[in-house]
């Protein structure tokens, strides 16, 4: 099932992680941070994940601008990954100039007023889908969720990560762009160009990802996700044009919302799984069948963690029957404060 509440529904979360085990694992200890890997010229990534009993945090991307300033693309959830980003900047006496976010889901914004705080002539660009969302699916999400925080309905530390996104949202209005990507452009950011490039009624109603010609990577936030596509938000046919825009671009490295970069191999075979798997939604086949034809096709892009394929089988069962076959073929909110 799914992984995210708030960032998506809290039945799925719950769902998900009793079926995956996580609900009966042992109290871990305070997670260390992400530690950042250079991928590129001037190009770093914190990854993201998904913890024991915790909602996850995205991929987040830093572009160096010259002169020790910088470009985050996505700016996780949790405190351990929004202090990994300032870490970074701060060992090297830098200055955050602008944050850019893919889309609105918490696991990719959260961390947006902390970074303002620490800089605050930071200016945060981002499609103007958060302000829908903000009436729309997460305000529906904050009362959902507050059922799960009754004792014993969740594990502590998915109810801490319920009530802290919950004050997110109620704290909205710090979410929303600074200056809103309203179409595709290229923005100068110091000396780094980059492409912005929106997606509407994509993963969400609009999906901005990014375009580095000076290396050639894409990043792309959750219209590329592992171990299962996201679909909550999602407008499919949307999502199959932004695909295709993605393909046609020249690059050679891609850094999707969750998961390991990838190569343009390695992006053809996500997309060809994404193709068949929505086609399979709108057959006859059973969810089963179509989660595990997913699951096989995207084995390659896994990570050694053999609970990825458990995830990616639960999670696309759930996305397969109780988000599209439940709603014509796509997500309840495909229109409709997405």
């Amino acid at each position: 099932m799914s992984a995210r509440p708030l960032a998506i529904g809290a039945a799925a979360i719950a769902a998900w992680l009793l079926g995956t085990g996580f609900a009966c694992a042992e109290t871990t200890a305070a997670p260390p941070q992400p530690v950042a890997e250079r991928i590129a010229e001037g190009v770093w990534l914190i990854p993201g994940g998904i913890l024991p009993k915790r909602q996850p945090d995205g991929n987040t991307i830093l572009f160096g601008a010259g002169r020790a300033r910088f470009v985050v693309m996505d700016t996780g959830r949790h405190a351990w990954h929004r202090a990994a980003i300032l870490d970074f900047v701060r060992a090297r006496h830098g200055t955050i100039i602008a944050i850019v976010n893919s889309h609105w889901h918490l696991d990719h914004v959260s961390g947006n007023p902390e970074l303002k705080r620490a800089f605050p002539d930071a200016r945060v660009y981002a499609s103007r889908a958060i302000d829908s969302a903000l009436t729309g699916f997460l305000a529906r999400s904050v009362e959902s969720s507050r059922q799960y925080l009754e004792p014993g309905k969740l594990p502590p530390e998915t109810q801490e990560d319920i009530r802290n996104d919950i004050a997110t949202i109620e704290n909205g209005a710090k979410l929303r762009p600074d200056v809103p990507v309203d179409g595709s452009l290229s923005i100068s950011f110091g000396r780094r160009v980059l492409r912005l490039n929106l997606a509407r009624d994509a993963a969400t109603a609009g999906d901005v990802w990014v375009y580095d010609a000076a290396t050639r990577t894409a990043v792309v936030g959750d219209l590329v996700t592992l171990p299962a596509p996201f679909l909550d938000t999602a407008c499919p046919e949307g999502w199959r044009r932004a695909l295709a825009q993605i393909a046609a671009s020249p690059f050679i490295a891609l850094v999707p919302g969750h998961g390991a970069r990838m190569d343009r191999g390695q992006f053809a075979t996500y997309r060809a799984a994404f193709e068949a798997l929505l086609d399979c939604a709108g057959s006859a086949r059973s969810k089963t069948e179509c989660a595990e034809a997913w699951t096989q096709s995207v084995t390659p892009l896994l990570g050694p963690d053999p609970g990825e394929r458990r995830r990616s089988q639960a999670m696309t069962e759930y996305y397969v029957e109780e988000v599209l076959r439940a709603n014509g073929g796509k997500s309840a909110y495909c229109g409709h404060g997405g």
